[in-house]
């Protein structure tokens, strides 16, 4: 039985041993403050024209991103409706979650060491998708490269936007900062 008073997840003591005395290193840093780390994950399903015309859908998603996630995830709805893709105002959509502190490291963890390599040709995720400001951006095709979700069970298989928030004041630093998290980048 796992003892969760004294638990730290595997990489957030590889960040506090490690990583934060190579960036330090790398960067020059005066300050422990100034080191980037993770802020939060969040993690985005939507099933646009599937929620639409089925409402179970939508709860479906909310579902199995609660189970990837460990924590739960809300319904994420239309802020108005579209005539022309039948969407009313407040029609659930989709589900978002977001992941701070030890679930953060933990769902990290499982998503460089367990579900990037389960991809179907996988050949690394892109070192351009940065946004300027330290944070990274990439998606999933499938949501069932989780070992969390069983796939008997499953009755659409979802796309899965994932954003990694970091305290980074740039690109580099982000990039750097995540690479010593074992982030395969392809460039």
């Amino acid at each position: 039985m796992l003892d969760t008073a004294n638990y730290t997840p595997r990489l957030k003591e590889v960040y506090k041993s490690q990583i934060r005395a190579a960036l330090k290193e790398e960067f020059g840093y005066k300050n422990d403050m100034m080191i980037p780390r993770l802020d939060k994950i969040v993690l985005n399903i939507g099933c646009g024209a599937e929620a639409v015309r089925d409402s179970k859908k939508a709860k479906s998603a909310v579902e199995d991103l609660t189970t990837i996630a460990g924590q739960k995830a809300v319904s994420t709805k239309a802020k108005k409706s579209i005539a022309g893709f039948r969407v009313r105002e407040d029609m659930p959509l989709g589900a978002k979650v977001t992941l701070r502190g030890d679930r953060m490291y933990e769902f990290l963890d499982r998503l460089i060491t367990i579900a990037m390599p389960r991809i179907r040709d996988f050949r690394g995720v892109s070192g351009k998708s940065f946004d300027g400001r330290g944070n990274y951006a990439t998606g999933l095709k499938e949501h069932i490269v989780f070992p969390e979700i069983n796939f008997d069970k499953v009755d659409e298989v979802w796309g899965m936007d994932i954003v990694i928030c970091t305290t980074a004041n740039n690109d580099a630093e982000a990039k750097a900062l995540l690479k010593h998290f074992n982030m395969p980048f392809n460039s």
